[in-house]
């Protein structure tokens, strides 16, 4: 049987998403303890694939994920699938907690950030700690005298917690991006979105209007574009972007090519079938 590890442990919006996709449909799922720790699965061979979050609607990219695909594990895999899935948080406490009283609040650093208007507003008393996963910090709620947790309310029976409020997003459709992440992407659909990320020479005037414009002039949509500190050098930067186009079509594999030619730095990172938001 196929292995496939999620960002754990069990319950998260990661192993949810894991448990959604077609592709992994009679696969072992099983959790791990990190982003950086479910990539290296697959690079080692520990797994087929792993799913991870790599964008939401509200916070934008998730780091870990971006900094392990461009890591050196990132090299020897490829996004395979994109998932995007509603994301709901509830705040989970012991059942005797009294919404009045929460003196904090954890969760994973991501779900914390899609709530914190609302956290500030409806508990301005309660501090906010980041936990590994929504899950882990329901762990730690169900332990922590007068302490809360943001997770899926599907997790508080399991933990003996109570749901003190539900669906605490910042704003309406808060949806999360998930990637399958294997050692080989897809075949062309027509339908596609390929992902890359590139470096650029500093002392190179021009240089990012150079790259883009290998693809706008051969006709290729950019639906993403941003960047991200390499964390080797201060004022050094990564570029991921997505293209609407498979890496195997004519225009989009000329315009990588061309792309690649113009970067100190570059990895593509998958061809795979596009999700709708």
């Amino acid at each position: 049987m196929k292995r496939a590890v999620f960002l754990g442990p069990e319950g998260t919006h990661s192993g949810e998403a894991a448990k959604s996709c077609a592709l992994l449909s009679g696969w072992e799922l099983l959790p791990v303890a990190g982003i950086r720790v479910a990539v290296e699965c697959v690079a080692r061979g520990e797994a087929a694939a792993a799913v991870v979050p790599i964008e939401n609607s509200l916070e934008g990219s998730v780091g870990p994920t971006l900094d392990a695909l461009a890591g050196e594990d990132g090299a020897r895999v490829k996004i395979r699938r994109e998932i995007v899935r509603a994301v709901a948080h509830a705040l989970l406490a012991p059942p005797e907690l009294a919404a009045g009283a929460v003196r904090g609040v954890l969760s994973h650093p991501q779900a914390l950030a899609q709530c914190a208007a609302t956290l500030a507003r409806r508990f301005p008393q309660a501090l906010l700690e980041p936990a590994a996963s929504t899950v882990e910090a329901a762990r730690i709620a169900a332990e922590r005298r007068g302490w809360a947790a943001l997770a899926p309310k599907e997790v508080a029976a399991s933990r003996g917690l109570a749901v003190l409020a539900d669906d605490l997003s910042d704003e309406p459709g808060n949806r999360t991006r998930f990637v399958v992440i294997a050692t080989e992407d897809e075949r062309p659909t027509g339908r596609d979105r390929t992902s890359v990320v590139f470096g650029l020479d500093r002392d190179r005037p021009g240089g990012l209007h150079g790259a883009l414009g290998e693809l706008a002039s051969r006709g290729i949509n950019l639906s993403r574009i941003e960047s991200r500190p390499t964390r080797r050098v201060a004022g050094e930067y990564w570029f991921f972007a997505d293209l609407e186009a498979h890496r195997e079509e004519p225009s989009a594999a000329e315009a990588l090519a061309a792309l690649s030619t113009r970067c100190a730095f570059f990895r593509l990172l998958g061809s795979y079938p596009r999700a709708d938001w």
